[in-house]
Order: C-alpha cells, then sequence, then structure tokens
C-alpha cells in the first residue's frame, strides 16, 4: 500500500544550526527513512557501513569549503533526527554517493532519478503568469519520506522547497520570486572528479535574491556527475542549464515553453559530450515531446491545469511521463514520487504525491518579498 496523504510541511528559522536542529525534530521519523532507504540500498550493493562512511567522507571536505554554512544546517538536523551526521550528509549526497558506489561494484544503475520538468512563460499562459512544474521520478518510498520545508531567513529571501526529509533542498521557489528544478542527466565525463552535492547547489540558487546571481551558482559549481537544473524567474523568463560536471550548456525557451526529461538537448552539448544515460531512460526520449505538444496546442491560455494535464500523460505506461509503481531488476520501487507545480509571482507551490495513483494536490505558500511583488 502507497500512502498519498499529503506532503507535511516543517517550518524553521534562526541560524543553520538552529533551523537544521528544527528540521530534524520536526521531521525524526521521515529523516530516519531518509537514511534508511539509502543505507538499505547500499547494503544491496554490497556496502558496509564503513563503505558507506568512505564515500560520503570524501565528499565532507568539500562541502565545507563550499558552504560551511549549510554543513552546519545538516549538523543540526542529525542533532535533530538523532542520527550521525555522516548519515544526513549521505541523503544531501545520494546521488553521488549511489553512482560511486554503482561504480565501484561494477554494477550498472538502472534507475536513476527520472523526471520530466516544463515552464510556461508569461506571454502563453492564461493570466500573464509564470508557470513551473516538475514530474519527480525516482523511489516509491520517498512519497513517505518528503516534507515540503518553508526557510524563514534573516539572511536573505525566504524559502518553499520540497524534498526528502534530511536534504536541504529539491524543487523550489524563494521570496524573491526564484523557482528551481532539476533532473538526472547522464554523460562519459560523469564522477572523474568529486564536485560539490546536487541538493547544496539547489539550495545556494534558491538563497540567492536575483536570476542571474542563481544562474551563476548553477553554472560554475563544480559537479561529481551530470545533472538538469531549470531556473525561473517571476518576472517572467526561465532558463534550462545542462551540467556535465565541468562545464554548462544553455537552453532558452522556444515558443514561451522549456520542456526538459532526461537526455541532452543543447546542440552544443550533442557535439562534446557522450550521452551514457539512455540506457537506463529510453522512455526520456519521448517524455518531453508528450509534454510539449500538449502545451503547444494551448498557447496564450496555459493555466496550471494545463501543466498538470501535460504531466498526468500515461503515454507508454508504465514508461510514462506519469509513472505508477514498478518494480525494477535491481530491486527497487521506482515511480512518480511526486508532481510540483509552482507560480512562483503568488509564492505558490502545489504537490501531489504518487501522482499516477493520487490527483489531489496541497498548497503550499510563500510571502513574496516587495520587489518580487512589483516586479511580478
Amino acid at each position: 500500500m502507497h500512502t498519498t496523504d499529503p506532503i507535511p510541511l516543517v517550518e524553521v528559522a534562526g541560524s543553520p544550526r538552529e533551523r537544521g536542529r528544527c528540521h530534524g525534530e520536526t521531521a525524526r521519523e521521515r529523516v530516519n527513512r531518509s537514511v534508511s532507504l539509502y543505507t538499505e540500498q547500499l547494503s544491496r550493493l554490497g556496502c558496509d557501513r564503513a563503505e558507506i562512511e568512505s564515500i560520503v567522507g570524501g565528499f565532507v571536505p568539500r562541502m565545507e569549503e563550499w558552504a560551511p554554512d549549510l554543513v552546519d544546517e545538516i549538523r543540526g538536523i542529525a542533532e535533530g533526527a538523532g542520527c550521525p551526521f555522516e548519515m544526513v550528509a549521505l541523503v544531501n549526497a545520494r546521488t553521488e554517493v549511489l553512482q560511486l558506489a554503482h561504480r565501484q561494484k561494477g554494477v550498472r544503475d538502472d534507475d536513476p532519478d527520472g523526471c520530466t520538468g516544463a515552464v510556461a512563460l508569461p506571454q502563453v499562459t492564461a493570466d500573464g503568469n509564470l508557470v513551473h512544474a516538475q514530474n519527480w521520478d525516482w523511489r516509491a518510498e520517498c512519497a513517505e519520506t518528503s516534507i515540503v520545508l518553508r526557510i524563514r531567513r534573516d539572511d536573505g529571501p525566504d524559502i518553499l522547497t520540497y524534498t526528502e526529509a534530511g536534504g536541504l533542498a529539491r524543487s523550489g521557489l524563494n521570496s524573491a520570486g526564484l523557482a528551481i528544478t532539476a533532473n538526472y542527466l547522464e554523460c562519459d565525463r560523469d564522477y572523474r572528479e568529486l564536485g560539490i552535492p546536487l541538493p547544496l547547489i539547489r539550495r545556494r540558487a534558491l538563497e540567492t535574491a536575483h536570476f542571474a546571481l542563481a544562474l551563476r551558482v548553477i553554472a560554475v559549481t563544480p559537479k561529481s556527475g551530470s545533472n538538469n537544473m531549470m531556473m525561473s524567474s517571476a518576472e517572467g523568463y526561465a532558463i534550462n542549464l545542462e551540467c556535465a560536471p565541468d562545464e554548462t550548456f544553455v537552453i532558452h525557451p522556444a515558443d514561451g515553453l522549456i520542456v526538459h526529461a532526461n537526455h541532452w538537448q543543447s546542440a552544443v552539448a550533442q557535439t562534446k559530450v557522450r550521452e551514457t544515460g539512455l540506457g537506463s531512460v529510453p522512455d526520456s526520449l519521448y517524455r518531453d515531446v508528450r509534454v510539449q505538444g500538449y502545451l503547444s496546442g494551448r498557447l496564450g491560455r496555459i493555466t496550471r491545469d494545463d501543466l498538470k494535464a501535460a504531466l498526468f500523460d500515461d503515454f507508454g505506461t508504465p514508461y510514462s511521463v506519469c509513472r505508477p509503481p514498478l518494480r525494477k531488476e535491481g530491486g527497487n520501487l521506482s515511480a512518480t514520487v511526486a508532481m510540483i507545480v509552482m507560480e512562483p509571482s503568488l509564492g505558490l507551490m502545489e504537490v501531489a504525491p504518487l501522482p499516477a495513483l493520487n490527483r489531489t494536490f496541497t498548497s503550499y505558500t510563500l510571502e513574496l518579498d516587495e520587489t518580487a511583488r512589483v516586479a511580478a
């Protein structure tokens, strides 16, 4: 039985350590479930506790150097949840740790983070507001380990992010009217070097008050593996950044839309990197086209409901835009964990857990800063 209960809201404030402790205490059960989910997955790969801590430990000095405040917040989460720091660091570096573990064990990862993301710009929406949405495809169990985190900050914009409990950020928006989603990419340059784990990069982007500064965080921060990140602004623009570990390729909207799944689309990227992910996500080749096609027929009158309808597409099920729970060869239960639909000019995020089984959305809000309201 899969829960489709609303994702709990956790609100935190104060210093990084205080925010972390509150996060850990409030979501203690879910944080510990997050930890168990990945320690068990790594155990099935043959990694013992020492090996897990060794892989995680390789990232900690880089994290400390790049964002000591965020590491302090992770320490606070661990304290609040009553679990070891290394295990909460694992949740924040789980993409990288799982990929490295698969490589060390000589096993192909058949269950990467999927995802289909889309942005509709103001010129193609019914009310002139930008809409930014995503299906997050990953472990079905994450419907029971996710939270929506509202972060009250004294040192920058407030943040509203859908994330795994224990994680610093995943998809989200901030009170300056910026929004971000991200999805899996893979190429032949991945995991030659250790970079900054992806949740820290997304969180830092959401901590900025300006679109340009958020783009800089995404574009220039070194990564261990590839990732696609879509950044939008309530002011009315969005940019898609296909990130190899050491280089970023930019895709601008076409006909007022950006749609991206899990393969490289930039013509420049296609000449410079070798696509290595399609063995795991061949459905990526039609998921983006399906969503693009639906939205293209509604240009000028697109609403949040249209983004939802596009992302509910079940063509090719279970390998569809909206995926029902499916047991993979490696034993993992994969699904579209959540559909996240954001309207940053309203400070609004709607989330439906396991949308192939459930079409009920819960709304979460964030009050915008005065400058963002004026811009929108």
